[in-house]
């Protein structure tokens, strides 16, 4: 056995008191809803796994959880025979992780163990929250949601993170399985916190209508709005605002693609003015075009699907595939075309294509900005002929001139910036 020097001794020491301090922090919540076992019980559980992990015995460390799983056991039987008001399986498992704290801390994995505790703590604390949110979960949000898991937490694990080359002739295009996943991950993400934003606030006002809405699909935004100002002419000048607003969205969320996935590779900072400016352009434009008194409900359907999933990974890999190689073979003419058509059905599918072509080295900072701004100015001019095809002519004429009016002055902004 080593000898025990004060470094040695003062680590142990600070383990043993943290692990108590944590056990205790766990056991304020069951403390404060009358639970059997309180602060002194999950303190003293914490600290004897911090006793058995630093004496290394794994025997000791064994019999500790057998314990408490037993205790455990004892507490939910009582629960089950009526000698306490609820069944204490929280409390148990509460006992058990507690355990496991202390046994962390011991371990030298303080983070972790501190992670744990400030978890498991929202956890409890946050019951009767969390309660009302899985009783208000119809089926099919609940399936999105075991969807978006199996999505993020299984498929991801599986892929290969090596890259993998697909060639045909002389031109060749490396993928990486995981970053292209990553993106679907992303913007599934982005699509199911939006939904749930519009079903807390749907039908509220033109920013949750037009913003929010346009993060899941923008294109869906127009449906919305040529439906509803074929319906109701009046409300034109909100169907406006509600287009201009997706528009801001669309840039919004190529801007977050574009900066997030690029930091190891270098961020696209050229790509923030002129997406930033479409995005404050919008905003303005939605206050003075809007009528704010008028509102519509989003129909989003369900927040999530698997086929949905891979429908986007698909429509990334043929848009990464397809600027990729148009790069080889026509060089920057033909990823710029390739940006821009791909971008008329889906720019962040496009904007995600710049970024690993990026990202792996096959194209420039300045040429996948250039990418994703084609993209994005191509996402606007689809949705501004989406619109001039609706009866409404005012609408019409709306969407059209300030769809143009927002890529002007996105334009201008971004030369007076390059010639400054």
């Amino acid at each position: 056995m080593s000898e025990l020097g004060p470094a040695m001794l003062d680590d142990n020491v600070a383990a043993l008191v943290l692990a108590a301090l944590l056990g205790l922090f766990l056991g304020l919540e069951r403390e404060w809803s009358d639970k059997v076992a309180g602060i002194r019980t999950f303190a003293l559980v914490s600290l004897i796994a911090a006793v058995f992990t630093i004496l290394g015995e794994p025997l000791l460390l064994f019999v500790g959880a057998a314990f408490v799983v037993v205790v455990g056991v004892i507490l939910g039987i009582r629960g089950l025979v009526g000698q306490t008001e609820t069944l204490s399986l929280t409390t148990s498992a509460s006992l058990l992780v507690a355990y496991g704290v202390g046994s962390l801390v011991a371990s030298g994995h303080v983070l972790e163990g501190v992670t744990v505790t400030v978890v498991s703590s929202l956890l409890l604390v946050l019951k009767q929250e969390l309660h009302a949110v899985a009783g208000s979960l119809s089926r099919q949000e609940v399936r999105s949601s075991t969807e978006f898991a199996i999505l993020a937490f299984v498929i991801y694990p599986l892929l290969p993170p090596e890259e993998r080359t697909i060639a045909v002739g002389d031109a060749a295009v490396a993928v990486e399985p995981r970053v292209v996943w990553l993106m679907v991950v992303f913007v599934a993400g982005i699509g199911i916190a939006n939904y749930a934003i519009v079903q807390l606030y749907g039908g509220r006002g033109i920013a949750v209508t037009g913003f929010f809405g346009g993060f899941a699909s923008s294109t869906g935004v127009v449906g919305a709005m040529l439906d509803h100002v074929s319906q109701q002419p009046d409300a034109s000048r909100y169907g406006i605002a509600a287009v201009v607003l997706s528009n801001a969205a669309m840039a919004m969320r190529n801007l977050a693609i574009a900066v997030v996935f690029t930091i190891g590779a270098g961020v696209l900072v050229e790509a923030v003015i002129p997406l930033g400016a479409v995005v404050v352009g919008a905003i303005v434009v939605a206050a003075f075009t809007a009528e704010w008194s008028e509102s519509v409900e989003m129909d989003l359907g369900a927040p999530f699907t698997l086929r949905y999933a891979l429908g986007v990974g698909g429509l990334f890999l043929v848009v990464l595939l397809a600027g990729g190689f148009a790069e080889a073979l026509f060089g920057t003419e033909g990823l710029y075309a390739a940006a821009a058509i791909s971008g008329l059905v889906s720019s962040a599918g496009a904007t995600a294509s710049a970024v690993i072509l990026y990202s792996n080295g096959q194209i420039t900072a300045d040429q996948a900005v250039v990418a994703i701004l084609l993209a994005s100015a191509a996402s606007i001019a689809v949705k501004a002929g989406l619109s001039a095809l609706s009866p409404n002519r005012e609408f019409a004429r709306g969407v059209v001139v300030w769809s143009a009016v927002l890529l002007v002055g996105a334009g201008a902004v971004t030369g007076l910036v390059v010639l400054l």
